[in-house]
């Protein structure tokens, strides 16, 4: 059986490990070829967890050429709208064409809201939101001349409710939607589905580190993965503390696949029931 995007390509941003490096993997096992960009970098607010280097990135490339698929990877940074397009330039012209967008890099700092310093808002919203509608910008000629394609957003569920000590992340994780509502309408004329997903907490470097479980664990000194787990518990209705990056690629393959050929401009929790709450 052909796989469910087989003959598509999909380009994939912040691909060097975790969500990132998931989606190429689930998307080039069903048939994808993979444009995939990464900082690789560090990021100067970003303190609580190491960002990802080019050896990730290079280990995503071969997990990609592993399963028979091709990938055409760049060091990019999706806050350099130039270098962002001469990267999905070059590997549209490598692989041929553009068929699914998805825009999944990001940062994360817990920073209660009036500690919160000026750069490291503009950082935030730099990144997660401005670098969004870059990776947008940059596709949707592509897709046009492709005549259609499918657009994937990485949101939040701090994109649909309030997230406390994250002013910055959840005002940017909320104007996603606005992005993906206004392409899903202006360019449905061309062919083209946008929507987003919204993440619970996923078991990746973003939330595994002692500053998110210093969060959910504020009264122990030494807050650990596994005192936190209760508490990330409590967040989520099914009894289950975070999902695993997996769950996020599968939602993401299924937006980008025929199956979802007439879904356009949704906003899909993949929560365990986050949003019940």
């Amino acid at each position: 059986m052909a796989g469910r995007v087989a003959g598509k390509v999909a380009f994939i941003t912040g691909a060097a490990r975790s969500q990132g490096r998931s989606h190429a993997i689930r998307l080039a096992q069903e048939g994808a070829d993979i444009i995939a960009i990464d900082i690789a970098g560090p990021v100067g607010s970003v303190t609580a967890y190491p960002m990802a280097t080019e050896a990730d990135l290079a280990e995503t490339v071969k997990e990609v050429e592993a399963l028979d698929r091709r990938i055409v990877a760049t060091k990019a940074d999706v806050r350099d709208p130039q270098a962002l397009k001469a990267a999905l330039d070059d590997g549209v012209a490598q692989l041929g064409r553009l068929d699914i967008v998805c825009a999944n890099a990001g940062i994360f700092q817990t920073v209660p809201s009036l500690d919160l310093d000026n750069a490291d808002w503009q950082e935030t919203i730099d990144i997660n939101l401005t670098g969004v509608w870059n990776t947008v910008k940059a596709a949707l000629p592509h897709l046009i001349a492709n005549k259609g394609g499918s657009i994937i957003l990485t949101s939040s569920v701090a994109g649909l409710k309030p997230m406390p000590n994250a002013i910055h992340y959840g005002a940017a994780k909320h104007g996603v939607i606005g992005i993906m509502r206004t392409i899903a309408f202006e360019f449905a004329q061309h062919g083209i589905r946008a929507n987003s997903v919204h993440p619970t907490g996923v078991d990746t470097i973003m939330v595994q580190n002692e500053s998110i479980y210093a969060l959910f664990d504020p009264a122990n000194p030494h807050p650990t993965r596994e005192s936190a787990e209760a508490i990330f518990t409590m967040g989520n209705a099914l009894s289950v503390p975070w999902v695993d990056p997996v769950d996020i690629s599968n939602a993401v393959l299924f937006l980008a696949s025929d199956e979802a050929r007439y879904i356009t401009g949704v906003t899909l929790p993949v929560d365990a029931g986050a949003m019940l709450k």
